[in-house]
């Protein structure tokens, strides 16, 4: 048969569209406002905490539509009222606890059973529906109070190495300096040779205490400038790793003043987890348990000078070494898993540094305990802007044999503990705390009605294309005119199945431009099949003739504006962005339905009949 496919290929037609208006339909029963209330570091929540919700919003009188607890999160969706959200939002703060976290959010409105099969609305930009803004401060006396720190241990460890004595080695926060306490004009001499050729960076102030001398060893404002711009770059990096793990398209992390960090996350759903991620400054140590001092059976033991005191996560006493065998910047990769015994654990892998560390030690000592000291920084919502600092033991274990640059860790509570653990250390530590100084979702940059312009603009467009391809083609026009509204489900489809996708402002310019692109293809078709008409060819055979000659000059086309577009998108940020993903998605679906999709229809409707003249 000249015209016909093969069952198979209808059938496939069939199933990408059909797919394609399914998971396009959540989009059209849009998105409530609603309240994420989430467990830190992945605690789930129980129905008492639901309970204690639902009656603080009974007494207050606010209306909500729905209040569930699903895999330990609860979400409270209200009636298309921003209002009684943030209002609820005020009234939640104050009946839980400081470490819930507390996110404004928008949830999918549509029914249960499309959320099963994973069909959820697109994810629209900041710019169309808005999201989530952060204003995040870097805590820039921690960052100068870490340099120091680790200067003096620095200090210290070279000291040993030239075999210059010394009394004390101690560092001042306030001003920013070092004191070093000595004997004698000797060792004054060698310690100020020393810091002059190691450390330029560094001004000397002579004194006397007493017996001792003193050499006072202050940094230069340039380089403490030098320390604070570093850190804030690095944490704008590390955030914008945390971004990508979160799966957010299109993002916006930037640097706003001295200290602050913006970080506008489009489209986001879960901004519950967000908040929690972005948020916490994470991180590992490994140190040595100190074996000797039991506190737990003698809680009036006293504690070694080179020990300190720590507690494991169930409020239980633990010695450890202050020396720290490694920390969290050596950790290269992390990720969460199940023992053999279905137990959550985290696997580590360090880079070579770490790994040689972590090698040295566990030979010398082998049958001893280590213990993996958990870090954060949670955030007091008591003070604004406060942090609170703290460590906790997770994990006490034997050395049984030589550990290299791959381990890993157990004793953790739940798997979305050690999910968000991992995540936390995979996109790496934050070089400084940062606190979040505001948080806010906002409404659409462009207005409502630049919105619905752009809408109205692809809605106008698009009837005036279809109108002028009925009139000029007639039936096969029409057939045109199904094709151009397939290609708009299509893209609607596909933007909403793909996890990265945002539609922007510039993505709803991409699709006006896509259904020219698209007509354009149907166009090439029957002007070819007009001219095999005119050539003497029969119905049938023109048909045939008419898409088989298009078919290279369509392709062709369609492919050096994909390359433009994939260039776009390469290259571009943003806006720029938002407009090649929809450009490419419209290509890509407008070669589909002109080249195989009118020709299904084509085929089916001609295919069977004799014909002596078409409606084209």
């Amino acid at each position: 048969m000249l015209n016909g496919y093969p069952l198979w290929k209808y059938l496939a037609v069939i199933l990408i569209i059909a797919t394609a208006a399914l998971y396009a339909l959540p989009n059209v029963y849009g998105e409530d406002p609603a309240i994420q209330v989430k467990g830190t570091r992945g605690a789930s929540l129980d129905a008492s905490t639901l309970d204690s919700i639902i009656s603080a919003l009974h007494k207050e009188n606010i209306s909500y539509k729905s209040a569930v607890l699903q895999n330990g999160i609860i979400l409270i969706r209200f009636f298309n009222d921003t209002d009684s959200q943030i209002n609820a939002q005020d009234i939640i703060k104050e009946v839980l606890d400081k470490d819930k976290i507390i996110a404004l959010s928008f949830a999918s409105a549509a029914p249960k059973w499309l959320e099963v099969i994973g069909a959820k609305p697109m994810k629209l930009g900041l710019d169309l529906r808005g999201g989530v803004h952060f204003l995040l401060e870097v805590d820039m006396n921690d960052v100068v109070g870490k340099f120091v720190a680790h200067r003096v241990e620095e200090l210290r460890v070279e000291l040993r190495k030239k075999k210059i004595h010394y009394r004390a080695v101690r560092s001042f926060l306030s001003s920013n300096s070092i004191e070093v306490l000595l004997r004698n004009n000797k060792q004054l001499i060698q310690v100020k040779q020393l810091l002059k050729f190691k450390y330029p960076d560094m001004s000397f102030i002579e004194s006397n205490i007493g017996r001792n001398l003193k050499l006072t060893s202050t940094f230069s404002e340039s380089r403490l400038e030098e320390i604070r711009n570093y850190a804030v770059k690095q944490n704008i990096i590390i955030l914008r790793k945390r971004v990508n793990e979160l799966g957010v398209a299109e993002p916006l992390v930037y640097r706003q003043g001295v200290n602050r960090i913006v970080v506008e996350l489009p489209g986001l759903q879960n901004i519950a987890h967000a908040k929690e991620i972005l948020g916490a400054t994470a991180t590992l140590e490994f140190r040595e348990v100190d074996e000797q001092t039991n506190l737990v059976s003698n809680p009036r033991a006293s504690v070694p000078l080179g020990s300190d005191i720590r507690q494991d996560r169930y409020g239980y006493p633990v010695a450890l070494k202050k020396r720290v065998i490694l920390d969290g910047s050596s950790i290269t990769d992390a990720t969460s898993s199940f023992d053999e015994y279905g137990r959550p654990q985290v696997n580590i892998s360090l880079n070579q540094k770490g790994g040689s560390k972590m090698l040295a030690f566990s030979r010398r000592n082998i049958g001893r305990k280590i213990a993996t000291v958990f870090i954060e920084y949670r955030q007091d919502t008591s003070e604004k802007n406060a942090l609170i600092k703290n460590e906790e033991v997770i994990n006490q274990a034997i050395v049984q044999s030589v550990l290299g640059r791959n381990f890993r860790i157990t004793g953790i509570s739940s798997i979305l503990e050690a999910q968000n653990l991992a995540l936390l250390l995979r996109a790496g530590t934050l070089i400084a705390p940062i606190s979040i100084v505001q948080e806010r979702t906002i409404g659409p940059s462009m207005g409502e009605k630049n919105i619905d312009m752009g809408v109205m603009a692809c809605i106008w467009g698009m009837m005036s294309v279809m109108l002028f391809t009925l009139v000029y083609y007639r039936q096969f026009g029409l057939i045109a005119n199904v094709a151009l509204i397939v290609n708009l489900i299509l893209i609607i489809g596909i933007m909403s199945i793909l996890p990265g996708a945002t539609m922007t402002l510039p993505g709803i310019a991409g699709i006006v431009l896509t259904i020219g692109m698209a007509i354009d293809a149907n166009v090439l078709i029957f002007e070819r099949i007009r001219e095999e008409l005119f050539e003497g060819y029969n119905p049938q055979q023109a048909i045939h003739r008419g898409y088989l000659n298009a078919f290279g000059t369509i392709v062709d086309a369609n492919i050096t504006s994909l390359i433009a577009a994939v260039i776009l998108f390469v290259v571009g940020t943003g806006a720029i962005k938002g407009f090649a993903v929809t450009l490419s998605i419209g290509l890509l679906t407008s070669m589909f339905t002109s080249i195989i999709g009118t020709r299904c229809v084509v085929n089916l409707l001609y295919s069977r009949k004799r014909m002596h003249r078409l409606s084209i």
